[in-house]
């Protein structure tokens, strides 16, 4: 006869009766959050940390290597596209997940700065440029996220309000030059681009972005080409990322709650990121730069309406 619910023997027991089975329970109590997390239902607190079981980590590998294979070829980590992953699949907590995010650029962009590097694309003169700039307003803003702004509404909305317009416009025109008689690029002059960087690098102090999506579409907007633009914003995104790691750490020995990156989270989406920022980077150079702004455009478009779901919900 099988036990009544709620019935355990430890092993050793009578023989013939049945033994319990906790791994079914867990696997269907997992199954529900999965789905209310899916069907987005308010009572699904998908909130739980699940790395560690099997799926998971094949998922968050599979998710952060398309994402990079997909995002490096226009200079962009993908770590933004990765944020409501985090949050809503893997469960990193808040403001755990913004050092989170800047610890996958740290694993993921290496590689692809390699393969660039092997193909004598180092981003010339803008890449220090870009560093200028991002390197210590990631070090502001990782100290305004955890200090002044806990809430990502009003940061989202702004985002939303840049990306969306760039988005659109970069899918629907054309690169200079690519038809008709070819028309200089109109790039930035040097103190407005620091400042520009700066500005990005603090917003990727706040919410764990690089900066790269950003700083990438408005330089290929000018005309820059992206095969001068991609390595100059990823080493831009490394640099600034180390910063914020760096800072978060530091940070999270002063202050309450999960402040510090999530370590087996990060890398575990880096190592999946660090082998499609590769790919991305070796078939970069074969992709017209035609192509690179359309691709550049969708993601933008797409970044731009998360945050615009963010800030509105």
């Amino acid at each position: 006869m099988r036990p009544s619910p709620g019935t355990s023997w430890l092993p050793g027991g009578p023989p013939g009766r049945y033994p319990p089975l906790p791994r079914i329970d867990h696997r269907i109590d997992l199954g529900k959050r999965v789905v209310d997390h899916l069907l987005g239902c308010p009572g699904g607190r998908y909130r739980d940390r699940v790395l560690g079981t099997g799926w998971t980590e094949l998922a968050a590998l599979a998710a952060a290597y398309l994402i990079a294979v997909l995002a490096t070829p226009a200079g962009i980590s993908g770590a933004v596209l990765l944020l409501p992953f985090q949050v809503g699949v893997l469960g990193t907590p808040s403001p755990a997940v913004t050092p989170t995010n800047l610890l996958y650029n740290v694993i993921a962009t290496p590689a692809a700065l390699y393969r660039y590097w092997r193909q004598k694309q180092t981003g010339g003169r803008l890449a220090p440029v870009l560093i200028t700039g991002t390197l210590p307003g990631v070090i502001a803003g990782s100290v305004i996220r955890v200090e002044l702004l806990p809430g990502p509404r009003v940061f989202a909305l702004v985002v939303a309000a840049v990306l969306v317009p760039l988005g659109t416009w970069l899918t629907l025109t054309r690169p200079p030059g690519h038809s008709g008689p070819a028309r200089p690029a109109r790039p930035i002059p040097g103190p407005a681009l620091i400042a520009l960087a700066a500005t990005v690098g603090c917003a990727g102090g706040i919410y764990g972005i690089g900066g790269g999506s950003i700083l990438a579409p408005i330089l290929i907007g000018t005309g820059r080409p992206a095969s001068e633009v991609a390595p100059a914003a990823l080493a831009a995104t490394f640099v600034t990322s180390v910063a914020g790691v760096i800072t978060f750490t530091i940070l999270s020995t002063h202050q309450p709650g999960s402040i510090a990156p999530d370590w087996p989270t990060g890398i575990t989406l880096g190592i999946g990121g660090m082998a499609g920022a590769y790919t991305g980077a070796r078939i970069q150079s074969r992709l017209p730069d035609a192509l690179i702004r359309r691709l550049v455009g969708i993601l933008v478009l797409a970044i731009g309406a998360r945050y615009l779901w963010s800030g509105l919900t």
